[in-house]
């Protein structure tokens, strides 16, 4: 009888235990049965050349791709069930995806053709069970966000920073306790400065779906798309409680000028690589960003400067600028340039924005 007594005992203590990781893990994040969507269909035209050949997410900002800022600040706090909405050079995305994040659950679905933004989140329906909460997390732009405080919030938030002008966002106005009152995408005469960032964390899921469901089969269009904003705007109206929360901080990377100011804003945070090999009669000024198997000789490199992989660069000045991978750089003096992977380039003193695979020769 005592042995069958302590036997209880046991078991209620191992339950006690696995109940306290249970909790334990829920708060920081780990355990949370969530779908992260993430769409990431689009061209990136305001980037261009550099998005001719690879899609925009995968644009090197601070020493990797804007992709991957956003999956590392997510799994980094806990979460490993993605969904990737690709369409543009969508084999690229799923190429990157897999190769460096083996671990995460990942589901890749096509958006063809490409219908907004509502549309790309409405193709993911029926891998996101009704029930199950859910974050979308656009995949063109970094944010900050206090990620465990917007999910564990008893009703939908959307992120919002207020700006200058807002006529070329979703813009959400709100009431006295936060709660979003209307939702306008790019209105003309906006009504509030409150922008949307691209961060939705959805409590009911089934609701919009279903809301997109009623967009689509009943073509409800603005500008030739279906707009997410419309259907979470549709969830307000049927008495779903959508706050609003201002973010820390929002990278635009759209456009080359944006790109190169985030990029010199996420380097300043980073710490000097150790590690870093020495290259031969060159200077580097911090902060700067260079892959380990670059090779550089005879240059002045930094401040705010990104280097891809396996790239060249001979006799050069480089400032205020991003070099993709397996490039070749020489006697060039560069300041707020983009340069693609696989390009060449000799002999210049410009601001440039070259592509992949481009050659230059000015000596």
């Amino acid at each position: 009888m005592c042995g069958h007594f302590l036997l209880l005992v046991l078991h209620y203590l191992v339950f006690l235990h696995e109940c306290w990781h249970f909790f334990q893990g829920a708060y920081d994040g780990r355990t949370l049965i969530m779908k992260i969507v993430i769409p990431v269909a689009g061209i990136g035209s305001k980037l261009r050349p550099h998005t001719h050949t690879q899609p925009k997410a995968l644009v090197p900002v601070a020493g990797k791709p804007i992709l991957a800022h956003i999956i590392d600040s997510l799994v980094d706090a806990g979460f490993d069930d993605f969904i990737f909405i690709i369409g543009y050079l969508g084999d690229k995305i799923e190429s990157f995806v897999t190769e460096k994040y083996p671990k995460i659950k990942r589901t890749f679905i096509i958006q063809e053709p490409r219908e907004g933004t509502g549309h790309a989140i409405w193709l993911a329906r029926d891998k996101v069970p009704q029930q199950e909460e859910m974050l979308i997390v656009l995949g063109d732009t970094i944010v900050e966000f206090d990620i465990q405080m917007v999910t564990s919030s008893p009703h939908s938030l959307l992120g919002v920073k207020k700006v200058d002008d807002p006529r070329n966002f979703g813009v959400a106005e709100i009431d006295s306790e936060g709660f979003i009152t209307r939702l306008s995408e790019k209105p003309n005469i906006p009504k509030s400065n409150l922008a949307l960032v691209g961060i939705y964390f959805i409590k009911e899921s089934g609701k919009l779906f279903e809301m997109l469901d009623h967009m689509i089969r009943n073509n409800q269009k603005t500008r030739d798309e279906y707009n997410l904003t419309e259907a979470i705007m549709k969830m307000i109206e049927k008495g779903s409680k959508v706050a609003a929360f201002q973010i820390g901080n929002w990278y635009d990377c759209g456009g080359k000028a944006n790109l190169l100011e985030t990029n010199a804003i996420l380097l300043k945070r980073t710490t000097v690589d150790p590690n870093r090999k020495h290259f031969h009669n060159t200077i580097i000024i911090e902060p700067v960003s260079i892959a380990p198997d670059c090779d550089i000789s005879d240059s002045i490199i930094g401040p705010n400067v990104s280097i891809g992989e396996r790239t060249i660069i001979k006799s050069s000045i480089i400032k205020e600028s991003i070099i993709g991978s397996y490039s070749q750089l020489e006697t060039a003096v560069l300041s707020k340039s983009i340069v693609g992977s696989d390009a060449y380039l000799k002999g210049l003193s410009q601001s440039l924005n070259i592509g992949d695979s481009t050659e230059i020769d000015f000596s």
